[in-house]
């Protein structure tokens, strides 16, 4: 089986090295992963909530960083590379779930999206910064979802 990736918002971010409390080694992880990145395959909500997000914080020219060029690669991309992957997910009714692909819980709203298209697509989340992740190991392993943790100093408070 290929392993899939859903990529935080926060990876991008540390890669572009510009707001972020990242670790130079966690930014140089970060750029490794995503100068790599096509030949990953990444999977991305069909509702564009992925996408989104990832448009209030990087630039669709793709420069200045290596953050900005996985935005628009993922953006030019995102119907016709075969290594880019969709998958629909749905919001729920139900806040405490946020999608109905998940049970309720209790990660940050803004993470919701990346599990809940990880739980379709059976991928692994990619974070750098976001500790919020590994305070989730009950729901993750409850999902059976598996999370690469780029940055290992950010993972806990």
């Amino acid at each position: 089986m290929v392993a899939k990736f859903v990529i935080d918002t926060n990876v991008a971010i540390s890669a572009n090295g510009i707001n972020t409390h990242a670790s130079i080694n966690c930014q140089l992880a970060c750029i490794e992963l995503l100068e790599n990145c096509k030949k990953l395959y990444i999977v991305i909500d069909k509702a564009g909530l992925i996408m989104e997000e990832y448009a209030k914080h990087l630039s669709h020219a793709g420069q200045p960083g290596v953050g900005d060029m996985y935005f628009k690669y993922l953006h030019d991309n995102q119907h016709a590379e075969k290594k880019i992957h969709t998958v629909s997910i749905t919001l729920s009714d139900d806040i405490s779930r946020g999608f109905d692909e998940l049970p309720t819980n209790t990660l940050d709203p803004s993470d919701r999206k990346f599990l809940a298209t990880a739980v379709v697509a059976q991928a692994i989340i990619v974070n750098a910064t976001d500790s919020d992740w590994a305070e989730q190991n009950e729901l993750l392993e409850t999902l059976n979802i598996e999370l690469k943790q780029l940055c290992p100093e950010h993972s806990c408070r």
